[in-house]
């Protein structure tokens, strides 16, 4: 059945996951604190919305409120109904091949995290716990090429960017697939779209009919930016935390595109990893690129980072600005290191296990207004431990704009409090701003209001 804005109808999958068993289904239909039905109608309801220009999750599930999904084992397998569907999901009545595909990823996905997992990490301390979690997923989902040389370039960036930077990200991308490279993204729209439709072209022109456009999201973040149906291998990591590992535990090098607050998270995330002293060593390609016109951007980005973790975090990445070649050509050579290293250490190509990820960034954090309020925003810590405390600030104030429970949370009790000495809140307050003058917090608002609030206080109180 077909409405001018929804569809009813049904799906079967098209390659895997034919059949479930009994108890699989029931908890998938369980609607109880402890089932999985909410997070499974939440998820799906993304990625059937894909192309939606609404960035915030209560927002996508209030506009969809009469949307239902049943699972039902027909005589021919496993069969979904979908009741109410966003419209723009199919055509002419038929779902489109890539967003069946993301349903069924979803049901893997999230049928596999939870209690599966519990014996492969059995007696392993809490990060290598959830360092094999992390592997397990992946292996689980078949996006593991062991005997591939590392070719995976991870893009991150914006959701929220402009015309010009948007077509900058399919110029990288198409450079990147020219030389072979596969790409992988946070699967949603803007910079997470544009390199994948770049290497799409490229790739064509090459004749790779094996191209891997990877995109790997989380429940919290999905329904706010819902996978484009470019990519063909799609992952549902189960926290924000998970899925950073998964980004630098899978990929080969990293371009950073022009972003806001979530952007800023997880250049912080990566560049605390590689601050640690394990991973002196280690080499991974890390480049911020944008268009011409960008410089003004990168440089409160270098400045923040300056300011806060030093220069010997600037030391990690390279900046380049209106050449997309020239990004392609240092992330070829750059994938060029990271084979020759990993050849010396007997390291797998396609899994980094080798590179050290402490416990702090592994643990999953809460963005309650008590935890943010008493983050540790202060210089008197490793640049490691302050980069992880950042990041925590950058996590929360994502959540704040667009995940159900952050935005909830900020309806009822107000803007997060973040509470630091001014050498680091100056910074961070001016980073924040520039997101709001450039509109780079969320889609298509016409005055932003702050979730946060900043206090800077003496050093001495900490």
């Amino acid at each position: 059945m077909i409405t001018e804005d929804f569809v009813t109808t049904s799906v079967t999958p098209s390659d895997s996951l034919a059949t479930l068993s009994p108890v699989e289904v029931a908890r998938l239909q369980d609607a109880s604190q402890g089932g999985l039905y909410r997070l499974f109608r939440q998820c799906c309801l993304a990625v059937l919305n894909c192309g939606s220009e609404l960035d915030s999750t209560k927002m996508v599930l209030e506009r969809y409120k009469q949307f239902d999904i049943k699972i039902s084992q027909k005589h021919r397998g496993l069969q979904l109904d979908l009741i109410n569907a966003p419209a723009s999901a199919f055509v002419d009545g038929e779902i489109i091949q890539g967003i069946r595909e993301h349903l069924f990823s979803v049901l893997r996905d999230l049928l596999y995290i939870g209690e599966e997992l519990d014996d492969y990490c059995h007696g392993l301390d809490e990060g290598g716990t959830i360092t094999h979690s992390v592997f397990q997923i992946l292996r689980h989902a078949d996006v593991f090429r062991p005997h591939v040389k590392p070719n995976l370039v991870v893009c991150w960036g914006g959701h929220s960017i402009g015309h010009e930077e948007y077509e900058y990200t399919k110029k990288v991308g198409y450079e990147l697939g020219l030389r072979r490279m596969n790409i992988c993204t946070g699967c949603g729209p803007g910079a997470m779209k544009g390199p994948m439709k770049g290497a799409a072209i490229a790739h064509a022109k090459q004749r790779i009919r094996d191209a891997r456009y990877v995109g790997i999201s989380e429940p919290g973040i999905i329904a706010a930016e819902s996978p484009n149906p470019i990519v063909n291998e799609l992952l549902i990591m189960p926290d924000i935390e998970k899925r950073l590992e998964a980004f630098i535990r899978l990929g080969h090098g990293i371009v950073v595109f022009p972003g806001g607050a979530g952007t800023a998270e997880e250049i912080l995330y990566i560049l605390g990893v590689l601050l640690h002293e394990k991973n002196n060593e280690l080499p991974f390609p890390l480049i911020f690129t944008g268009p011409e016109g960008s410089e003004a951007y990168f440089e409160t980005i270098d400045r923040f980072l300056r300011k806060t973790l030093g220069d010997a975090a600037a030391k990690r990445y390279e900046i380049i600005v209106g050449d997309p070649v020239k990004v392609a050509l240092r992330m070829e050579a750059g994938l060029r290191e990271v084979t020759a290293y990993r050849k010396a250490t007997s390291e797998s190509f396609h899994f980094n296990w080798q590179i050290s990820i402490p416990l702090t960034f592994q643990q999953p954090f809460e963005p309650t207004h008590e935890n943010m309020a008493t983050l540790n925003l202060f210089q008197d810590q490793s640049p490691c431990d302050l980069a992880s405390n950042l990041r925590r600030a950058l996590s929360g104030i994502v959540a704040g704009n667009v995940k159900e429970p952050g935005v909830r949370a900020i309806e009822e009790f107000g803007p997060f409090e973040l509470c630091g000495e001014p050498d680091l809140m100056d910074p961070l307050d001016q980073l924040l701003n520039s997101f709001v003058q450039q509109r780079r917090m969320k889609l298509n608002y016409q005055e932003y209001t702050p979730c946060y609030r900043l206090t800077g206080v003496a050093s001495t109180v900490a």
